[in-house]
């Protein structure tokens, strides 16, 4: 088995706070690298990737299809006189960042201040400004949304939906989650898990849907959740481009990406997965820029 060198990685992030490293190649554990002591610790929109492995559930269990209008499912939440692009929305646009919204909503900073209670009704009562499926703009809204679509069609909270379907399969103790002021699950956020379970998460997605030999999700879910859909924030290093809740890297590489220097990053062409957990509050992609320079190229 190959020796990951970190000696570079250490140095380019030393200033960095850097919490711990997991890597796995060919279903093997390569490094398992840790600064603090291994604990869960908030994913932040490593969150996403997780609802849009609920999603796939749901469509597979013919819930809901990604091309059904929004409207059709929230029809009571929605205002009397929607807009025509509310009308236009699908479930697709949620989970590709393209809604039509011109500024993010339910970030961070903003939930504390929120006077709302009702987070649905207060999404679809937002202005839109874009036609569904033209123009990116990072928010909580869509997976949060899709979270609570899918709470209500499965009658329980969306941790529990994922329990018996991917949780418990890989390995991943009941975990702590955020929620909306009602009590419902934000699928946008807050999932507690630590570093090796995120990338048994990944481990997953790479094995695109496959667990011990089973299968759990068709592959060709993670086909299209990678395709890349829409421009989005970022360059030509890190990649530039969003697909159902993950960030498309160069080469046929994808990440699941939280704040503070969460990444869960999938690398079919090296058949590896490799996830970091941090708590660095001002160059978090800094350390995604340190793995793609000194980490991956030993893959």
């Amino acid at each position: 088995m190959k020796k990951i060198q970190m000696d570079a990685f250490e140095a380019a992030t030393q200033e960095l706070a850097v919490r711990g490293m997991v890597i796995y190649q060919n279903g093997e554990e390569l490094l398992h690298y840790s600064r603090v002591p291994e604990a869960r610790q908030n994913q932040y929109s490593v969150t996403k990737s997780f609802t849009a492995a609920a999603v796939a559930f749901a469509v597979k269990e013919g819930l809901f299809s990604l091309e059904d209008s929004v409207l059709d499912h929230f029809t009571d939440d929605a205002p009397e006189k929607p807009s025509e692009f509310l009308k236009e929305m699908k479930l697709k646009h949620l989970i590709t960042m393209s809604m039509g919204f011109e500024e993010p909503m339910l970030m961070g900073i903003m939930r504390p201040k929120m006077t709302e209670k009702d987070w649905v009704k207060f999404v679809l009562r937002a202005n839109t400004v874009h036609k569904p499926g033209t123009v990116f703009q990072y928010n909580n809204a869509g997976p949060y949304l899709l979270g609570i679509l899918i709470q209500r069609k499965a009658g329980c909270s969306l941790v529990e939906y994922l329990m018996p379907r991917l949780f418990e399969p890989l390995g991943i103790p009941m975990p702590e989650c955020e929620n909306d002021p009602l009590g419902n699950t934000f699928g946008a956020g807050g999932l507690v898990i630590n570093v090796s379970e995120l990338a048994r998460f990944g481990l997953f997605c790479l094995q695109k849907g496959v667990w011990n030999g089973e299968r759990l999700l068709p592959e060709e879910w993670f086909l299209e959740a990678a395709a890349g859909f829409i421009e989005s924030e970022g360059d030509e290093e890190i990649g530039h481009r969003y697909g159902y809740l993950i960030w498309i890297m160069p080469d046929g590489m994808y990440r699941a990406d939280g704040k503070y220097g969460q990444y869960c990053i999938v690398i079919p062409k090296k058949q590896a997965v490799i996830a970091v957990n941090s708590m660095e509050t001002e160059r978090e992609k800094d350390i995604l820029r340190a793995v793609i320079r000194h980490i991956i190229p030993q893959l």
